[in-house]
């Protein structure tokens, strides 16, 4: 074969792939145009949209959000909506989050509903009060290598009235190979008395879209998207013992937390265990601030431990990992009699594992409180 026929057939091979591209991209807008759609929500609100997008998105562009601490990945499963019109079956990404009552009355995840014809929402009421903000990044500062805290102004006379423990979705806008402003969920370290600011402790996570964009792209004096207050962490209104269980950035909701009781003068009226876990000294912070409190206040226990310490390492505190720990407190130095409950902020196989410790402890399902973030 001569090298002139075969430059002839490589441009015959590419421009057959190039009329199919052409091809597929013309078919599928006439097959996915949706055209004009009605969202109805609650019965109270119509709007007409353009069909095509998923439900989550098609009702943050109207303001309304759903919470959904994953970023619309279906790996949450925070963004439940009922939907009362007929959208299809559940789907398998869908099933794992839902109870079958739930299936039942057709709950679906808002992330993987798309919305191709009128469709019949219903949604709690108290979502109509998350708000997307643009604020400015006041302060940043590194707290340990893998964790900054990212202090954000609010707008000029917004009122946003939230309870320590929830969160705000932060969302970083394109950027590199991200195509469309990623938002995700962190919990709130601020707490409700600050009335003009927001707080937040952000982990770098390796190929994380938001986190790598705090970490190596976002600067003070920048604006940024936050939307909030979402989640319904919060700690109960009981004199129950508290057995709080942290790790890495999951420190945020008790900084909320604990400055909240402080400044509502209930710090110091109940029992407060707080055990963080880290792998070594260099992924412990605001160190002197909790010990402080652990001296100031009778009631307030804290009991930081590392998994990992390096040989040679300063450390007197405890070892191994903290659920180790938290289940030996829990049976030889916490009253076994006192009534108790269980507030955890981590990652999702923390969770998992502090949950089963507790049970094992005597702790019931429906005296354990969590947000986890997937």
């Amino acid at each position: 074969m001569s090298i002139e026929t075969l430059i002839w057939q490589t441009i015959g091979v590419g421009g057959v792939s190039v009329l199919m591209a052409v091809m597929i991209s013309i078919i599928d807008g006439i097959v996915n145009n949706y055209g004009e759609v009605v969202v109805d929500v609650n019965g109270k609100k119509q709007m007409t949209v353009k069909g095509g997008s998923k439900l989550l998105g098609t009702l943050a562009d109207q303001g309304i959000f759903l919470p959904s601490a994953c970023g619309g990945r279906g790996s949450c499963g925070a963004c439940k909506c009922q939907v009362n019109s007929d959208v299809g079956p559940h789907l398998p990404t869908e099933t794992p989050y839902m109870t079958d009552k739930e299936i039942k009355e057709n709950v679906r995840l808002a992330c993987q509903v798309k919305v191709k014809a009128d469709i019949k929402v219903q949604i709690p009421e108290e979502l109509f009060n998350i708000k997307k903000l643009e604020c400015v990044v006041e302060s940043i500062k590194e707290l340990t290598y893998d964790i900054k805290e990212v202090r954000v102004r609010m707008p000029a006379g917004t009122d946003l009235s939230y309870v320590s423990g929830q969160y705000g979705q932060f969302e970083a806008p394109k950027y590199g190979d991200l195509k469309e402003p990623t938002a995700r969920a962190y919990s709130f370290s601020s707490n409700p008395q600050m009335k003009d600011h927001l707080e937040f402790l952000i982990r770098l996570v390796p190929g994380g879209a938001v986190t790598t964009y705090v970490h190596k792209f976002l600067k003070e004096g920048q604006k940024i998207n936050v939307i909030a207050p979402v989640g319904d962490f919060n700690v109960k209104d009981t004199d129950a013992a508290m057995m709080c269980v942290a790790g890495g950035s999951g420190m945020a909701p008790f900084k909320s937390i604990f400055n909240d009781m402080i400044a509502k003068g209930t710090m110091g009226k109940r029992q407060i265990w707080y055990f963080f876990g880290a792998r070594t000294t260099k992924d412990m912070y605001y160190l002197d601030w909790l010990w402080s409190l652990d001296k100031q206040y009778e009631n307030f226990h804290f009991v930081p431990a590392l998994s990992e310490p390096t040989p040679g390492e300063k450390w007197d505190g405890a070892t191994g990992l903290i659920t180790a720990v938290l289940d030996d407190y829990l049976q030889t130095k916490i009253d076994p009699t006192v009534p108790k409950e269980g507030y955890l902020c981590g990652s999702p196989g923390m969770l998992d594992a502090c949950m089963a410790v507790m049970r094992k402890n005597k702790m019931t399902e429906d005296k354990i409180f969590f947000d986890k973030f997937a």
